[in-house]
């Protein structure tokens, strides 16, 4: 078979392929993205907890499956990471907090158990800020995730970990999970694909709030199509998640065919409301320009979302309030600063609060539909900066701004996310900096097929259009990151597998040096 180099940069759709027609083995690919782990993961800090062994025993299972001519699932043989948010039976999750430092689960969350049950192997978990707050994927279990591109800047969050991995093509299979942007985010900063499906696509079995739409998983990929095959094992009703509704998954799996010269497409630099870094401005016009001979149309749209901030204030802050209650009323020290900020918000809100931003949040979907009334798609920036150092814990300032708090900088992700609109994050060449630049591409209200089929389109017109191609990362030339660090910590190579045996000496558990933030 091909060299390792090769093979786990083949995407997902194709490895897949592979082993259906007996031309790869599951093992040889398990091999190959362990071996793509050990040798830049200690650069980046992506992938925490493995249970590598056990993926080998289940590598094997899923080859002989194959050779005996079982039916095999969507996801037959391939490696997954699993952002350490989800569940995952006998695998450490901590949900990147000292608090579940020592927390291996007995079952799989919903999410987890269908990739299982499509054929997915799992290979470990990726890495997250504290309890999934903010867009820096740093905690003080496992340390900070640095971008492939320049491991000193951040990989974004909260998916970040995942992110870093699909672009290391460390493996073909990460998921994600989106309430402020923490699909998309990371996704642009990281040359990735990210996709905020509508409410209720994929369950999300561990919101406490179930009712509410803020918070939803989706998939990650290299391309759409990964994030589509992806989507296509994981989208479908369960209890768990009572906005979930029938639906076929397989629909999923090849999106339609869009006609780029048909669409009628919008552009916002910043929806009239979110703060953004002039440079990031400049390069987006300059994308728009360099794309808009592929549409129909594309012109400026307009946006007049009321007070989207105030509301997205309250709406977050009730999840935090509903998940970390007794945590917090047992010890407050034990959260990080942006858990603990965001329950503090929450805890000092009323009634009346929470009743106005539910009636504005329902206020600014009409909103949002009315910038909708002449166009297909809308086209917007996904970050607001460049990435910056992860020492930082967030973007402060924006052009000498300061920002209200800690995830004000998310504003271009959460307010989509106020629309429940699906959104996909599309790498478009790279920004000022030399870094990845990510285009948020927002479909109509449940138009989800849509939207993928949409981004879908773009993406190969992008391939043949100079600025506008998805970067990758040079990782012959990653060196291990710089900044000052608090400490430093080496794992010896074996405390990475963490199936049952959990690090509990306060080191992160994770293969070369980790900083402890």
């Amino acid at each position: 078979m091909a060299h390792t180099t090769a093979l786990v940069e083949l995407t997902a759709p194709e490895l897949r392929r592979l082993i259906g027609a007996r031309q790869l083995s599951p093992v040889e690919l398990l091999d190959a993205c362990i071996e793509r782990i050990d040798q830049t993961n200690p650069f980046v800090n992506a992938v925490t907890a493995t249970c590598f062994d056990r993926a080998r025993s289940e590598a094997r299972a899923a080859e002989q499956a194959v050779m005996q001519g079982q039916p095999l699932g969507l996801l037959h043989g391939l490696p997954a990471g699993i952002k350490d948010l989800e569940a995952t039976a006998g695998l450490l999750t901590t949900y990147g907090s000292p608090i579940y430092r020592e927390n291996i689960p007995s079952a799989d969350n919903v999410l987890v158990a269908r990739l299982r049950a499509a054929g997915a192997i799992v290979a470990g978990k990726t890495n997250i800020p504290e309890m999934g707050a903010g867009a820096n994927s740093r905690n003080v279990v496992w340390g900070a995730t640095g971008n492939p591109f320049n491991p000193n800047l951040n990989a974004g969050g909260s998916s970040g970990g995942s992110a870093a991995a699909l672009a290391c093509d460390m493996l073909p299979v990460c998921t994600g999970s989106d309430t402020g942007g923490s699909l998309r985010i990371p996704a642009a900063k990281c040359g990735v694909v990210g996709f905020r499906p509508s409410p209720g696509v994929v369950p999300s079995s561990r919101k406490l709030l179930g009712w509410t739409p803020i918070s939803v998983v989706g998939p990650m990929g290299r391309t759409v199509a990964e994030a589509c095959l992806q989507l296509a094992a994981s989208a479908g009703p369960s209890v768990g998640d009572p906005l979930t509704y029938p639906l076929d998954p397989l629909s999923f799996l090849v999106p339609p065919e869009v006609d780029l010269s048909r669409l009628r497409v919008g552009w916002t630099e910043d929806f009239g409301t979110c703060a953004v870094d002039d440079n990031i401005r400049r390069v987006f016009r300059e994308k728009i320009a360099a794309m808009k001979h592929l549409f129909a149309n594309c012109d400026e749209v307009k946006f007049e979302l009321g007070d989207a901030h105030k509301c997205f204030d309250v709406l977050r802050a009730e999840a935090f309030v509903a998940s970390l209650s007794d945590a917090y009323q047992r010890d407050p020290g034990s959260l990080g600063p942006n858990t603990r900020a965001n329950y503090e918000m929450g805890a000092a809100m009323s009634l009346l609060d929470s009743a106005w931003a539910q009636a504005e949040q329902t206020r600014l979907l009409g909103r949002f539909q009315q910038a909708f009334a002449d166009f297909d798609i809308i086209l917007a920036p996904t970050t607001p900066v460049s990435p910056f150092p992860w020492t930082e814990l967030y973007a402060s300032h924006i052009n000498g701004e300061a920002q209200a708090n800690y995830y004000r900088w998310l504003a271009l992700t959460y307010v989509s996310t106020l629309s429940t609109h699906p959104a996909l994050s599309l790498p478009c060449g790279l920004d000022h900096a030399q870094m990845p630049f990510g285009l948020q591409v927002i479909g109509r209200f449940r138009a989800d097929h849509h939207t993928l089929g949409t981004g879908q389109a773009m993406e190969h017109a992008f391939a043949r259009i100079e600025g506008l191609q998805r970067p990758r990362p040079d990782l012959s030339r990653l060196k291990p990151a710089q900044p000052a660090l608090t400490s430093i910590v080496t794992a010896a190579p074996d405390a990475r597998d963490a199936v049952g045996q959990p690090r509990l000496d306060g080191r992160a558990a994770s293969t070369g040096t980790v900083s402890a933030v």
